[in-house]
This record gives structure tokens, sequence and C-alpha cells, in this order.
């Protein structure tokens, strides 16, 4: 294979030298084929974690709280001192399912009347299938999820992360 060294902005490939001033400028790219999203911000993310520990501190409750991006890339989490080992795994799962963009309440409820998918679905990797996990909404498009896991009761884990959804107006579940 044949070495190719650049050594000016004009030997880019895409790039036009410019006669009168020598300046080299780049071609704009057509954009066809690229699509824009919206993802959960960092900041967002771990005012939302510091929302639901507060929310269990209240409840008198230790939680895992997991924030993915639309990605399913891990954005801000916080394991609760006393919180339980396996659950940090359930909370990631939980968040990871709500991607799906229903809550994993909701998932769960879809698939309970299809014994096909009840059997199935539940042995996919990262998937949750009970309460505590909620995708995060913005008008209307998926930009990140919840998931917390942790707390005595499934009831825990969902007041946990309603109280994180309230930060984001349009992402609190109606049910």
């Amino acid at each position: 294979m044949e070495e190719c060294w650049l050594t000016k902005p004009s030997d880019l490939p895409g790039s036009v030298k410019d006669s009168n001033t020598m300046k080299t400028q780049s071609k704009t790219p057509t954009m066809a084929n690229v699509v824009t999203k919206h993802s959960i911000s960092s900041e967002l993310a771990q005012k939302m974690v510091d929302e639901a520990v507060a929310k269990a501190r209240e409840l008198g409750v230790t939680e895992n709280v997991a924030i993915l991006d639309d990605g399913g890339n891990l954005k801000a989490f916080s394991r609760m001192d006393g919180a339980s080992i396996p659950t940090i795994e359930i909370a990631l799962n939980k968040a990871y399912t709500a991607l799906f963009g229903v809550s994993t309440q909701d998932f769960f409820n879809f698939i309970q009347g299809d014994p096909s998918l009840l059997a199935g679905i539940p042995t996919l990797a990262r998937v949750a299938a009970w309460g505590g996990g909620f995708p995060i909404k913005v008008d209307g498009e998926v930009v990140g999820a919840i998931g917390v896991s942790g707390a005595p009761t499934v009831q825990n884990d969902v007041d946990c992360a309603r109280a994180a959804l309230a930060l984001v107006s349009d992402a609190v579940p109606t049910k």
C-alpha cells in the first residue's frame, strides 16, 4: 500500500484552492444522509439523579439511579450508600429498556399478553420488564432514559424516577 502525505490544506480531498487569495476552502458536503437528533445533557442528567436521590431519602429508601442518553450510553449514575449491588445492573437495564419509548411497567403490560413475547423478551440482555424505568422525552422525542432500582418496592423506584422526571416538563408520564 502506498503512503500518502498531505503537506498543505489544499491537498485535502474535497478542498479547492481560491486562485486569487491562495486560501483553501472546504466544499460543504451534502447532508442528505445525516440526521439531527437530540440527547440529554450531562448537566440535566446529573440534576435528575440528584432529584431521584433526594426523593429516595425522603422515602427512607436507598436506590441506584441511572440516566442513559438516547444511544444507551451512561450519562449519570448514583449508588446511594446501602443500595444493593445487584440492583446497579437492574437500574441500568430499566433505563435501557425505557429507550423503547415506554415505561418499563407499560412494556411489561404489553408483553404479558403474548406468551411468545413473555418467554423471549426477558431473556434479552439489558431488558428489564418491571417498573422503575422511564423514557426522558422532550417535544415527544426520546432524549434519554432513567432507571431506578434498589428500594424495597417497585413503587418506590417509580416514585423516585417520577420525581426526577418532573425536572423535564413534558417527560412525566400521565399514568
